[in-house]
């Protein structure tokens, strides 16, 4: 096995709010409530983003203003503006850029970065860190808090630890123990339901779910069951993907209903997933030079392999190539759960060129008929032979601009 990825979490302090006290002295030390409508206290808006100075009375964002008033009468409230908040993110994922080829986006005011091929650049994870959150203050007279682990799940709960203007890092094989302590509602995919589901299970703790019976799990949520036990033990290997611009979906899975062992039926489910990525490709125009199958077996083990071709593409024939020879690579006895596959590396080169072949006429075709009568209206005849393959593919593995 190679070495632990090196992944961040960086997340501005109260973005919206500080931004305004940055902008206006006078502000500074006082409670500002960022999101009110013109009637101020009485009107419906809600909160945005609240200073520190504000949550100390028990402001929080999404809460109603006229909460927020009730809890904070003498607190300054403004209305949001966008524009000047869009251009300060865009100076800080700048910043961040500097530090790696490969950031990704989730919000205007947070961001995961891959820093693992920076080390020899930049030094280890909280070096890094250290000296990001030092460039980000410099450039624009605001505060970061940053979350270092092996994984994107980690480094985000690591990096709300100690906010404001925290570093906290998790250092690989102690994933488990940080999160164990941890209330349950901090694991990505526990909502309330979720929360009050477990809770009836007596989980309150991450640890405690992380310690529950896979089997006992699984009776009471299913398959989501499942990937939460692996989040809860610090299990998470999905990738930071660097943002291409424009568009936002450039990764696709698939989760059988049942675990697999047909090849054929592997082999049609990553055929078709490669036509579905390169569709997209091409709908943005855009081509990847990296390209990364994702692939769980029936006990749960996950595995990630990529390769990085001598020309960008946005053909399904490529992806597959790739995607099928990275598969048997991985692949043993084992009955199959998932597969995924990510196109990535939209750098230079990746535009169309005079010396890039064009779409194949099949790729044109099918673009052409998808956009008149719907994805999936011509397939393979490969495919076939597995009708429950002949709808688009599930896409909770895709990435989605979150604005």
């Amino acid at each position: 096995m190679g070495a632990a990825r090196t992944i961040l979490h960086v997340d501005m302090d109260a973005f919206y709010a500080a931004v305004e006290q940055r902008d206006r002295p006078e502000l500074k030390g006082k409670p500002v409530i960022v999101g009110a409508d013109p009637k101020g206290g009485r009107g419906r808006g809600v909160v945005a983003t609240a200073s520190y100075e504000a949550r100390a009375f028990g402001v929080s964002s999404a809460m109603p203003i006229s909460q927020a008033w009730k809890r904070c009468p003498h607190g300054v409230y403004l209305h949001p503006d966008m524009d000047k908040y869009a251009a300060v993110s865009r100076q800080v994922m700048e910043v961040l850029g500097h530090f790696s080829d490969c950031v990704e986006p989730v919000s205007i005011d947070e961001a995961f970065l891959d820093v693992t091929g920076s080390r020899r650049a930049f030094g280890d994870g909280e070096t890094v860190a250290a000296r990001l959150k030092e460039a980000v203050r410099r450039e624009t007279h605001l505060t970061a808090s940053v979350g270092v682990a092996t994984s994107k799940l980690v480094a985000k709960v690591a990096s709300d630890m100690r906010k404001p203007d925290g570093l906290v890092v998790v250092p690989p094989g102690t994933e488990a123990a940080f999160l164990a302590p941890l209330p349950i509602r901090r694991l990505w995919g526990v909502g309330p339901k979720t929360e009050e589901e477990l809770a009836r299970l007596g989980v309150h703790t991450i640890g405690s779910l992380a310690a529950l019976e896979p089997d006992r799990l699984a009776r009471k949520l299913g398959t989501h069951g499942h990937d939460l036990l692996r989040l809860a033990r610090g299990e998470d290997d999905r990738p930071v993907i660097a943002d291409p611009g424009e568009a936002k979906s450039l990764g696709q899975e698939h989760t059988f209903d049942q675990d697999v062992s047909d090849l054929g039926k592997l082999r049609g489910t990553l055929l078709d997933l490669s036509d579905s990525v390169a569709r997209r490709l091409r709908g943005h125009g855009l081509r990847a030079r990296t390209i990364t199958l994702k692939y769980r077996d029936e006990s749960f083990r996950t595995l990630t392999r990529a390769e990085t071709v001598a020309e960008p593409t946005d053909t399904g024939d490529v992806l597959f190539r790739v995607t099928w020879r990275l598969f048997e690579a991985v692949h043993g006895e084992r009955r199959v759960r998932l597969l995924g596959i990510y196109a990535s590396g939209f750098g230079a080169g990746a535009q169309l060129d005079l010396f890039t072949p064009p779409a194949s006429a099949a790729d044109k075709v099918r673009d052409t008929v998808d956009r008149r009568f719907g994805e999936g209206t011509l397939t393979r005849a490969s495919l076939m032979v597995y009708p429950e393959r002949r709808h688009p593919p599930d896409r909770r593995g895709s990435r989605r601009a979150r604005r």
